[in-house]
C-alpha cells in the first residue's frame, strides 16, 4: 500500500516532534499532475486570467468519463495519456452554470445542506480556475470587515502613517490585485455589516482605500481573473441572512445531497478509505456493513426508506460527510482495536451523529429501528437481522 510518508522524527529527549508532512493537501497540490495535463491538454480559448479553459475546469470537476485523454505532443513531466477521475458526485450541469458563472465575473453562492460537498466544489473550482485555493476567508460571528477589506500592521502604522507598505490585505483584495478566486466560507455566518462590506467590490470591481486617499494607492481595481465563491448552509440562512443588494450579485446554486445509492456509497468507500489510510493502516471494512451504513443514513435523510415506508427525520442533517467519518472510524477501529464484528459498533456511532440538537432525536432513530430495520429484519435479511438484534445498544 503507497501511503504519504508520515514518519515521525524524535528529539535527543525522546518526545516525538511533529510528522514531516500534511494531513491534507489542497487541491492544487492534491491534483497538481491532472491541472497541468489538462492545461497542456485543452488549448482552446481561456478567459483573461484563467490557468485552464472552461471546459477543461468542467473536465477536471466532472471527470473524462472514463476516456483517456492523450496529450497532443510531448511534455516533459506529464504522462502522455491520462484519465481524469471525477471529484464531485453531482450534476454535470450545475458544475457547468457554476462554471459560466465565474467566466460572467458574477459572484458564485453554493448553498445546501451541511455535508453536501459545497466546500469541496469551491476549492475545486478555484484551484482549477486559477491555480489556487487557499485565498479563503472563514465566515464567522467573529468576522470583521477586515477579512473582506484590509487591516493594518500597526508597528508600521504608527512608525510610517498609512503607507501601502502598512497596509495587510485581505485575502479578497489579494485575489482582485492577482486576478484570482476568493473563496468564503459560511457567508451567512458572518454579520450583515460585514456582508455588505462586498456589494461594492462584486458590482464596481473596486475597494478604496480612504487612508491613502492622495495616492495611487487610494483604490485597488480587480484584474482580469478575480471572482468569488461563497458558500451558505441552507440550516444557517437564517443567522445573518444576506440583503438584497448582496443577493442580487450572486448567481446562487443549490448543491443537493447524492441521489443514487451506489454513487453516495462508492463515494464513502472512497473517502474513508484516503483517510484510514492518512492515519497510518488499511480500510478494512466489508462492504455489507457500509451498504447498511449508507442505507440508514440514506433513509434517515430522505425520510423515506428505498422500499417507500415512511420514516420520521431526525433533526441533524444525515450528510455524506457524517457517513464518511462513521465509515472511517469503523475503518480505524478495525484496524487499531480488533475483536468482534464491527457491525456491533454502528449503533454507538449512530447515536453520536443522532444526539447533537434535540433530544428526540433519539426517540426517531429508536422508532427507525422498530420501522424499517425490523421489517428488513423479518423479510429474512442477514445483515438487518443482526442489526435489529443490536437494538438495546441504542438505549
Amino acid at each position: 500500500m503507497t501511503r504519504t510518508d508520515t514518519r515521525t522524527d524524535t528529539r535527543t529527549d525522546g518526545v516525538a516532534t511533529a510528522p514531516t508532512s500534511r494531513q491534507s493537501l489542497p487541491a492544487e497540490e492534491r491534483y497538481a499532475t491532472e491541472l497541468a495535463f489538462l492545461a497542456a491538454y485543452d488549448d482552446g480559448p481561456r478567459p483573461p486570467g484563467w490557468a485552464l479553459t472552461p471546459r477543461a475546469v468542467v473536465t477536471f470537476i466532472c471527470g473524462s468519463g472514463g476516456e483517456a485523454l492523450r496529450l497532443p505532443g510531448t511534455h516533459a513531466g506529464l504522462p502522455a495519456r491520462l484519465t481524469v477521475a471525477p471529484k464531485f458526485i453531482g450534476e454535470r450541469a450545475l458544475v457547468e452554470r457554476c462554471v459560466v458563472t465565474l467566466v460572467g465575473e458574477r459572484g458564485l453562492l453554493l448553498v445546501g445542506e451541511p455535508g453536501t460537498a459545497k466546500s469541496m466544489l469551491s476549492e475545486l473550482l478555484a484551484a482549477a480556475v486559477s491555480g489556487t485555493s487557499a485565498l479563503t476567508v472563514q465566515g464567522t460571528a467573529g468576522t470583521t470587515e477586515d477579512a473582506f477589506r484590509y487591516g493594518w500592521n500597526y508597528a508600521l502604522l504608527l512608525a510610517q502613517g498609512p503607507t501601502p507598505q502598512a497596509l495587510v490585505a485581505s485575502p479578497v483584495l489579494t485575489a482582485m490585485r492577482t486576478g484570482r478566486v476568493a473563496r468564503i466560507e459560511e457567508i451567512t455566518r458572518c454579520l450583515p455589516e460585514v456582508q455588505d462590506a462586498l456589494v461594492s467590490i462584486l458590482s464596481d470591481r473596486r475597494l478604496s482605500v480612504p487612508e491613502l486617499a492622495g495616492t495611487d494607492d487610494a483604490q485597488a481595481a480587480a484584474v482580469p481573473g478575480f471572482s468569488v465563491i461563497a458558500t451558505a448552509n441552507l440550516r444557517d440562512r437564517g443567522v445573518s441572512e444576506m440583503s438584497a443588494a448582496l443577493k442580487r450579485r450572486f448567481n446562487f446554486e443549490t448543491i443537493h445531497p447524492i441521489a443514487d445509492a451506489e454513487a453516495e456509497t462508492a463515494l464513502v468507500r472512497g473517502q474513508a478509505t484516503a483517510a484510514v489510510e492518512r492515519a497510518g493502516t488499511a480500510y478494512g471494512v466489508d462492504d455489507a456493513v457500509l451498504d447498511v451504513l449508507v442505507t440508514v443514513f440514506r433513509d434517515l435523510r430522505n425520510g423515506r426508506s428505498a422500499e417507500g415506508w415512511d420514516v420520521e427525520r431526525p433533526g441533524t442533517v444525515m450528510s455524506t460527510a457524517e457517513a464518511v467519518q462513521v465509515a472511517a472510524s469503523l475503518g480505524v477501529a478495525a484496524a487499531y482495536l480488533p475483536g468482534g464484528d464491527l457491525l456491533d459498533l454502528v449503533p454507538g456511532h449512530l447515536l453520536g451523529v443522532v444526539l447533537k440538537d434535540d433530544q428526540a432525536d433519539h426517540g426517531r432513530l429508536l422508532g427507525y429501528w422498530d420501522g424499517p430495520v425490523r421489517r428488513r429484519a423479518e423479510d429474512g435479511a442477514e445483515m438487518w437481522r443482526r442489526l435489529w438484534d443490536l437494538r438495546e445498544n441504542l438505549r
